[in-house]
Order: C-alpha cells, then structure tokens, then sequence
C-alpha cells in the first residue's frame, strides 16, 4: 500500500481513493467504494484498465515484452526447466528442491488414467465433432466421476484436484484425438515423462511400437510451458469468475476451456495456420501483404501482433527456435503451407510496415507451424493450448480460494435500455 491517492470531482463533490502498488508493474486506484461514496460506477468495456485481482502468479509488461512466472523470466523456464517443474512454481510459489520435484512427478504421473467409464462417455459424441467441443463435455463430467475432490473449502480435495486436472488432461485430449480420427484409446504409460507419454497416446497404435523422438518430445513440452499462463486473460478471468461462485473445480476449468475456444483468444493459432492454407503458395504472399497494409480491406494477417505486447513476444522468440529444431528433425522441406510460412516470416520481421506498426510473429504464429509439424490437425491446436494452460486455470482459480477478500464476481453495466413504462394488453397495443 503506498501513501499516494487519487482525487475524483464529481457532481460537485470532491472524493478521494487509495493507490496502491504492485512490485512491479503499473499502481492502480482502489475504487471498490466508488459506488458508495458518489453513486457512479466507471466504464471500462473489456476491462482493460480494471485490475480485478491481485496475484502473485504471473507479471505481464507488455512494452518491455516481459513475462515472468513467479519472478523467473518465461526465457529462462523454458530453457532450463521442464513443464512439470513449471506446475509446481505456479501453484506453489517457488522452484522444487530434487526431492519436491520427485514426489510432485510422481504424484501426477499415478493420477493420469482416466476412470474406465469415460470411454464410454466419449462414444455420446459424433465422430466428426470438434475436439474442443468434447473437451468441453469430457471436463466438465469429471466432477460426476470424481466426487471426493469437489468439496472446495477443503485444502486436501484441492490438492487433489489439480492434480488430477494436470494429469488427466493429456490423457482426455488424446482420447479426443484418437476418438475423432477413429483409432483405439492408448493408456497413458508410467515410465514416460509428462511430453513424451502425451505423443504416445496421441500417435500410437496397439498393433505396432512407437518410440518418442526426445527432440519432439521436448518441443510439446516447450510449447506447454509457453502456455501454461498468461495473467488474466479471458479464459483465466471465466475461470476465476465462475470459481467466485464456489463451483467446483471441474466446472471451472470447462468453463475454460469454453472460453478458451474463441478464435480471439486460443483458436488464434488454428486460424494463423487457416491464413497460411488461403495464402497457399510463396508467390501469393505479396498480394496478401498488400491486403493486409490496406485499411480498406478485411482481411488480417493473423499470429502476428498481440493484444498484450507492444514488443515482440518473449515466448515468440523461444518458440521460434523450437519451430527451426523441429522441422529441421523431421527435415520437412516439401510442405507449401510450411514454405509460406517461414517466407512470411522473413517478411514481417525485416517489412517496414510490419516493423513500424510492431507486427511482429506472435507465439500462435510459430506454435501452429510447429504442431503442425508434429502430426497434429488443426481441430487440435487449441485442445492442446487447454492442455498447457490448465495449470495456470488451477494455480489461478486456488489462489482465489485462497484470498479471504475474495467476493462472488458482479460486473456493474451502464444501461442503455428503455426507462420503466407500464404493460400495454395486448388487443391495445398499435
């Protein structure tokens, strides 16, 4: 708390509010008696300008392009570290001693099997439905499974829960996968880590041995890490929105995963790589480029840009990398949309246009090359981003349980409506 304040005049009356400071990152006005004191409340669509929290999970300074979890540069973890090790920072606090991280491996690993009955659950849906649409569904019916963890002013259900959130969630987003393209369901396998076991379910077969490749093995696990959070975002405030309502965890996170599924927030790589499809070949990137700088035209270019960093992407940079390692492994050189893309890319980072204007390649441009790259279709880019993020949900949603100012969520409106007028009957009316 900081000893400045902000005078508000209004109505000819003066009012005066607390700011206070964050470590880091701008200070905000505390107008939570804003309505009491004068009987106005602010307007501020999108929230763009409103703190609806304070958290001690993730710092965002979009001009800088730095994104820190729990202090440590996004650079650095995902460099260093794995995803695993990830989780247990964000929903902890602090990096795991050797021991920790054994035991926390461990844990996860032994809650990755589904309950048996879900495989018949996934056989409700058609076949050809969206996998974010089962996901959906899937994630939302384990609180009928799950009984014994939904119990949220319980520390130890809690735990419980997230851990099996993070460990079931590869399991069910494989089995959409598989459900979707027809195949049988492949259990999770113990001695794999987190990555690794992910590919197997995703791209195995009963009738054949499947060896994970480490340098893609370790690619999926780079692309969880860049997603595992991202501040209160859209589908992290619908989860800390519907958990202020003390809804279970289960729900919570579906409610996720709903939001999640926009083509603004994480279909945004699915409609990067649709872009690349339209464009076709290198040759037509030109005509595209000029669409793109026209303000007459529709058409945008997307996966590049963020609506957060006014630099360039800290977990673009990293992603990039991974995307040249992967396709220089499988050693892709004959894919058009790849060849696109990677001449688009040339273009934007060098093209005036794009550099004045700060359009840079953004982490769904590169993220969805890369998956691509490794079997995935497009109906699957944004389960995996649920994947990665459902820690973040879950750090999130248990650090609002946790804060005792925490209050059920209720956005104020400016009604714009008609004023009160009386009931008219019907054989009255013009």
């Amino acid at each position: 708390m900081s000893d400045k304040s902000a005078k508000l005049s209004l109505n000819g009356g003066e009012h005066e509010f607390s700011v206070r400071e964050g470590t880091i990152g701008p200070s905000v006005v505390d107008i939570s008696s804003l309505y009491k004191e004068t009987g106005a409340f602010t307007y501020d669509p999108g929230f763009t300008s409103t703190a609806s929290c304070d958290s001690k999970i993730t710092f965002i300074d979009g001009d800088e392009g730095t994104l820190l979890h729990r202090g440590y540069p996004i650079e650095q973890l995902a460099e260093h570290g794995d995803f695993l090790e990830v989780c247990y920072l964000l929903l902890y606090g602090e990096l795991p001693t050797k021991t920790q991280k054994s035991d926390f491996d461990y844990r996860v690993t032994r809650h990755t099997m589904v309950h048996e009955q879900m495989n018949r659950f996934f056989t409700g849906f058609r076949r050809d439905a969206h996998p974010m649409a089962v996901m959906c569904g899937t994630v939302g019916a384990l609180s009928a499974f799950y009984h014994d963890s939904t119990d949220i002013s319980d520390p130890h259900q809690r735990m419980v829960a997230s851990m099996r959130m993070i460990a079931k969630m590869p399991t069910i987003a494989a089995m959409a996968y598989k459900y979707h393209i027809g195949q049988p369901f492949i259990y999770p396998q113990n001695d794999l880590d987190y990555a690794s076991n992910f590919l197997r379910m995703c791209f195995a077969v009963p009738c054949e041995d499947y060896k994970v490749n480490p340098v893609l093995a370790r690619a999926m696990d780079r692309i969880f890490i860049l997603h595992a959070d991202h501040e209160q975002n859209a589908s992290t405030s619908t989860v800390r929105l519907a958990g202020s309502s003390g809804a279970n965890p289960f729900a919570c996170i579906a409610a996720g995963i709903a939001c999640l599924w926009g083509p603004a927030h994480g279909g945004a790589n699915e409609a990067a790589l649709n872009m690349l499809a339209e464009i076709g070949s290198v040759d037509r990137i030109p005509e595209f480029i000029a669409r793109a700088k026209d303000k007459n035209d529709p058409f945008r270019l997307m996966g590049f840009g963020h609506r957060v960093y006014k630099n360039y992407d800290p977990r673009a940079k990293i992603m990039q990398k991974t995307t040249h390692e992967v396709l220089g492994e499988l050693g892709i050189k004959d894919d058009p949309l790849l060849e696109v893309a990677m001449e688009l890319e040339k273009i934007a980072l060098h093209d005036e246009y794009f550099v004045e204007k700060k359009l840079y390649p953004n982490i769904d441009f590169y993220s969805g090359i890369t998956l691509r790259a490794l079997g995935f279709p497009t109906t699957m880019f944004t389960v995996l981003f649920a994947v990665a993020r459902t820690v973040g949900w879950i750090a999130q949603w248990k650090e609002m349980i946790e804060d005792p100012s925490q209050r059920i969520g209720r956005p104020r409106q400016l009604y714009t409506g008609e004023a009160k007028r009386d009931y008219v009957a019907i054989n009255t009316r013009g």
